[in-house]
């Protein structure tokens, strides 16, 4: 390796990849400025070391910055090898993984300092939906550095380290140990720009696990890989724990292996990765309960949507279309969380999503497993927003709104027991899931202890799915 062989960030590159698997490139690169008594020996490697290597077998890039030379600063040289790394990447095919340790753009070369950054975000940008991008923050990441955990498809965070724009205490009316902005808890629940936070070695054994249940590049298709796993095998207690989507979901999954992404963030959604039959599925599903390891019940939301969760499950869809992998929505929604805050994003929000998911090309499928009422439902991959099948549960209802409220709008002003022999009435004809099979909005209604089966099956039916592209550009959502 380099001559900082011996640093953090060349430390943290053997612990990500596979052993002995890292081939350098331009350690021998240095800075070209000599301004403010700079000189070549001031930036061995210029601060970043850069190469490619392993990880379970598959090819990935990789750059780590090394904060013992000039805080890890951006410089130049700095940002060029960077953006060669990108290069390479995206001519091979390859996921790019920065690990970032940077006191920010380097001073002593200013105007190339930050057109430095400028490249490198400008091949992120490239980079976005071609290759698989990945960021870990070790040490400092601020001001428009902030950028680039942000444009990534996934990043993680050090427990101590600092991710910001503006710095705790430049902000009005805060100051760090009031709200420390930068810290990676924040990041994680507030912004949701990271997607898990902890030790050195916990976030690069999660960077390791994700990287190989994804696909290299968006020409390869959707990652398969040999499946051990019964495919028939009954999905127990499923019924009794729909609400937690955690639980829901690993039950479906090959080996019971649930990837999760943003897993802080807005927790009544729950978005990640699975396998189904050896194949990369994506995953977005309604969530109202937490449970621990031992089944008890520790948290619980309403079943709505808000604009932070419709937001997560945006990303994860978008992600998925543009690599080839098919994703499968789990519904149990009543409707949208009504505050003053919420209020003024979620029109926005929803419309990013339901454009999604009417946009996505690849195979769809929906299992409603709970309730799915009114727009909300719409908006969660619902056959008329492009969902190929639609699956739900016996107990799984559909329909407008709940069938009590139903019958006090209609029938305003009836007696008491009118209104209940009214609801009942409504909930037959307009809310029972076998009223929504008969008039072709749910494809077929499959028990709980079924559902891994007729979900394998399905994506295997959907596996050859097509669709000719139009001749528009794109869409402006």
């Amino acid at each position: 390796m380099s001559e900082v062989n011996n640093s953090l960030a060349a430390k943290r590159v053997a612990k990500l990849l596979d052993e002995n698997s890292f081939m350098e490139i331009g350690s021998m690169v240095t800075s070209r400025s000599t301004d403010f008594n700079l000189t070549s020996g001031d930036t061995p490697s210029d601060g970043v070391i850069t190469g490619h290597g392993l990880i379970d077998g598959n090819l990935v890039f990789v750059y780590s910055q090394d904060a013992s030379v000039l805080g890890g600063t951006i410089g130049e040289m700095h940002a060029r090898k960077i953006a060669s790394i990108y290069d390479m990447a995206m001519k091979m095919g390859a996921p790019v993984i920065g690990l970032l340790d940077c006191a920010g753009v380097r001073l002593q070369e200013s105007m190339d300092a930050l057109d430095g950054l400028g490249q490198i975000i400008a091949k992120e940008t490239e980079a976005s939906g071609v290759v698989p991008q990945i960021t870990a923050v070790f040490g400092n990441c601020g001001g428009g550095l902030s950028v680039v955990p942000a444009l990534s498809d996934f990043s993680f965070m050090e427990e101590k380290g600092k991710l910001f724009v503006n710095a705790p205490n430049t902000i009005d009316g805060n100051r760090t140990d009031k709200c420390d902005t930068s810290s990676a808890s924040y990041q994680a629940e507030e912004t949701g720009v990271v997607d898990g936070f902890g030790t050195e070695d916990e976030i690069l054994a999660e960077i390791r696990e994700l990287v190989t249940i994804l696909p290299s590049n968006n020409g390869t298709g959707g990652l398969s890989d040999d499946c051990e796993d019964d495919l028939n095998r009954a999905c127990e207690s499923m019924d009794t724990m729909k609400g937690d989507a955690h639980y829901v979901i690993s039950e479906i999954a090959d080996d019971h292996i649930f990837v999760e992404t943003k897993k802080d963030f807005a927790k009544g959604l729950v978005t990640g990765f699975i396998r189904l039959n050896g194949t990369t599925v994506g995953v977005v599903a309604n969530n109202s309960q937490i449970h621990d390891e031992n089944g008890n019940l520790t948290d619980e939301f309403k079943p709505v949507f808000t604009h932070r969760g419709v937001d997560k499950a945006t990303e994860l869809v978008s992600f998925c279309d543009a690599f080839e992998i098919p994703v499968l929505t789990i519904t149990n929604v009543k409707g949208y969380k009504a505050t003053m805050c919420t209020e003024k994003h979620m029109a926005k929000a929803l419309a990013r999503l339901t454009y999604a998911f009417a946009n996505a090309s690849v195979p769809k499928v929906n299992l409603i497993v709970g309730d799915a009422y009114g727009s909300a439902y719409v908006n969660m991959n619902s056959k008329a927003v492009g969902a190929d099948l639609v699956y739900a549960w016996p107990t799984a209802k559909v329909t407008a709104m709940d069938a009590e409220l139903a019958a006090k709008i209609l029938y305003d002003g009836a007696s008491a027991a009118e209104l209940k022999e009214k609801a009942s009435e409504y909930d037959a004809l307009q809310g029972s899931i076998n009223a929504a099979a008969r008039r072709g909005y749910i494809d077929r209604i499959v028990e709980p202890v079924d559902t891994r089966k007729y979900l394998v099956a399905a994506f295997e039916m959907l596996y050859t799915k097509s669709i000719s592209e139009s001749m528009k550009k794109h869409g402006t959502k």
